[in-house]
């Protein structure tokens, strides 16, 4: 297995996010060749076009854009609100995608982890994601597919995940996740 960085995006700005709790197991659970760094995304002012146009993006555009440049891969782990992505994780796609023929994403293999305390688990979100990544020429993992229920019976009180079912199900998409990037690397 060859070192990696892979960047861990959370869609999710809540203090007690199960997004972000999963995301962290998730990052535990990784090959030991991975750096991963989880990415804040809840400061990135909202996608506006004329800034880019006018050559006057906000400093926080341009230093996600830079840094993103680091990383072989992504992580996306989000919650469902409304049956779709959240606001922020959606907001970080754009600014990521912009200016048009200068995106981040390009050719980065991702995967899509959803996270729900209900039993649906984040499909919606999940699948949307998903539609986003093709248009960004992401080539995301395909099987096996996340989607992680009722997740407040998932982890203590501290946020560490105390399901060993769960945890085993973690470390598959994990070992899977390293091949797929293994393959799709640009």
């Amino acid at each position: 297995m060859s070192k990696k960085k892979i960047g861990v995006l959370v869609g999710s700005l809540r203090k007690e996010s199960f997004s972000r709790k999963l995301a962290r197991a998730l990052m535990a659970l990784a090959p030991a060749a991975w750096e991963l760094e989880e990415i804040e995304i809840g400061q990135l002012p909202l996608y506006n076009q004329d800034f880019d146009d006018e050559g006057t993006p906000p400093a926080a555009w341009t230093a996600f854009r830079q840094h993103m440049q680091n990383f072989d891969a992504v992580l996306f782990v989000t919650p469902e609100y409304n049956r779709s992505v959240p606001a922020v994780l959606k907001n970080a796609l754009d600014v990521g995608s912009r200016p048009y023929g200068q995106s981040i994403w390009d050719g980065k293999p991702g995967a899509v982890i959803s996270v729900s305390p209900g039993a649906l688990s984040g499909f919606g979100a999940n699948h949307h994601l998903r539609q986003s990544l093709v248009f960004l020429n992401v080539p995301t993992m395909q099987q096996p597919e996340a989607y992680i229920g009722n997740a407040a019976e998932l982890f203590d009180d501290s946020g560490a995940l105390t399901n060993e079912n769960t945890r085993q199900f973690l470390k598959k998409i994990m070992e899977t996740f390293a091949n797929w990037v293994e393959k799709n690397s640009i």
